[in-house]
């Protein structure tokens, strides 16, 4: 009988009863079998039929970015030392080359090393999420940020997306799906001076992307207006599209902002200086890590993922779960249920509609716009229409760059016509993320969208759900702001874009 890994992609035979995968190890649960009749079954290519012990490559559909691999490009993938998101424990790799099926075949990157001048990882992390065996893991920060915690003379701040608050209690069998004020007082623990919520900074993105985005549509430049919050999709876009650059949102992600006004708004509040303040971002992603070393994001010292901070909590052997709840700290401690959902798949696109209308009308968006389904759930293409009194919006939310190659296709010909499109890299958002606890692989769907139905319950619970409603925006654009799109916004809220294809060669 043949049989086909679910985990590293192995097709073997075997007359015996499967217990585990004889090449990775994976339990006999994520063992299928090979119909007869089957795509698998009837390649003419016997390589893809292993004998345990012999090296081969593991199976996988053509790829929309496919070509002829060399003997160099094949095994897994390669990791610089350099990489600021990833590192691989050589001794744990088994070459099973899983890493690079889920580049290919889930990312959309296709790696040939022996074309390639520099790596073009764009650190997303979903090889670690699907490394069967553990040898891929983030760069670790935490040990750094320990040293500051400990430094009397840094005011060391955190700040935390709402993806972490979501994963976090699974590091600890916690039953509940949101641990906020767990996290909160957790942080607090470990020594952080002040603890924030990176949705203020969602909300002040969305108020900047909308006001961005309306500027466009009236004068029907640059139209669709392309996300830019997640970093493994900006990369990847001016690794292989650089002629699109100019579609991309000007908008720092809410991290790079978030960052941003710590450094700034913050000291300035406070009366600390910039140079004093360690700012450190709590996220469920690795590429973050690759971000903040681009010039306009080093205002953020430091990138600890959800699978860190865990880390951190173990080490000083705190019980999680027995912590009281503590409230974020004032000045950037609250957030709309609009910059929550940014951290699921859609939810910058609903966010950005639920302003969009009120500064095209004045008013506040009726209940469609706040329960936008057509944006939501694990499909990796949604398409929405709105209409805002006389505008009608046709809108795009894509998940996964192989799927994004399509839609750029269609728009180059003509046959399509969008006006915003949301990418995000990772399975449903950033609640997918590379830096989020590690689950059975083959459960990874029902825990990513346990973790995005925590932040529309959070959503739906709060009084304030649309971003220019947040006191704390309003009070950030009266006394520092002015206005979205204002001199000073732009300054320190908006970025600039690098065409980096020469990295292909």
């Amino acid at each position: 009988m043949k049989y086909k890994c679910s985990i590293c992609g192995k097709v073997f035979e075997s007359d015996e009863e499967i217990v585990k995968c004889p090449y990775c190890g994976a339990g006999g649960d994520n063992i299928l079998k090979v119909e007869e009749g089957s795509l698998v079954d009837s390649m003419d290519d016997k390589s893809f039929v292993d004998k345990p012990g012999e090296k081969v490559s593991p199976v996988r559909e053509e790829s929309p970015l496919e070509e002829v691999l060399t003997d160099e490009d094949k095994g897994p993938i390669p990791i610089s030392d350099s990489n600021p998101g990833i590192v691989r424990i050589e001794e744990r790799c088994i070459k099973c080359g899983r890493c690079r099926t889920i580049c290919q075949e889930q990312v959309g990157v296709l790696y040939s090393f022996s074309k390639a001048k520099r790596e073009v990882c764009l650190s997303c992390g979903q090889c670690i999420l699907n490394c069967p065996v553990g040898a891929l893991v983030p760069r670790f920060n935490y040990k750094k940020v320990f040293d500051y915690l400990y430094d009397t003379e840094k005011v060391v701040v955190a700040f935390t997306s709402p993806a972490v608050r979501v994963a976090l209690g699974e590091e600890f069998q916690s039953l509940e799906d949101n641990v906020e004020g767990k996290m909160v007082t957790a942080l607090k623990k470990l020594g952080f001076d002040y603890v924030f919520d990176t949705t203020f900074g969602a909300d002040l993105t969305i108020m900047e992307e909308a006001a961005e985005f309306i500027e466009r549509y009236k004068n029907g430049k640059n139209l669709p207006q392309f996300s830019s919050c997640c970093p493994g999709w900006v990369r990847y876009l001016e690794i292989y599209h650089p002629n699109l650059i100019k579609h991309l949102s000007t908008c720092k992600s809410p991290i790079g902002m978030q960052g941003t006004m710590i450094k700034n708004y913050f000291s300035e509040m406070m009366g600390i200086k910039k140079e004093d303040i360690i700012a450190v971002a709590v996220t469920p992603c690795t590429a973050k890590k690759r971000e903040i070393t681009l010039p306009d994001n080093r205002d953020t010292d430091y990138v600890i993922t959800t699978t860190e901070l865990a880390m951190m909590l173990r080490e000083k052997e705190i019980d999680f779960n027995s912590l009281e709840n503590s409230s974020f700290d004032k000045l950037m401690n609250r957030g709309s249920g609009g910059g929550v959902i940014f951290g699921s798949s859609g939810g910058v696109c609903e966010a950005l509609v639920r302003t969009v209308y009120y500064f095209l009308t004045g008013k506040d968006a009726p209940a469609e716009f706040l329960e936008f389904i057509s944006v939501r759930g694990y499909n990796s293409c949604k398409e929405a229409s709105v209409s805002i009194g006389e505008i009608k919006l046709n809108l795009l939310v894509i998940r996964g760059m192989l799927n994004i190659e399509d839609i750029l296709k269609e728009l180059d010909d003509g046959k399509k016509k969008y006006d915003f499109i949301e990418v995000m890299n990772c399975p449903l958002g950033c609640v997918g993320g590379g830096g989020q606890p590690l689950g059975i692989v083959s459960k990874q769907q029902e825990i990513v969208e346990k973790r995005s139905r925590g932040l529309y319950k959070e959503d739906s619970n709060l009084s304030i759900r649309a971003s220019y409603q947040n006191p704390d925006i309003i009070d950030i654009y009266k006394s520092y702001l002015e206005r979205p799109l204002s001199p000073k916004a732009e300054e320190l809220l908006h970025t600039s874009y690098e065409d980096r294809s020469s990295i292909l060669g």
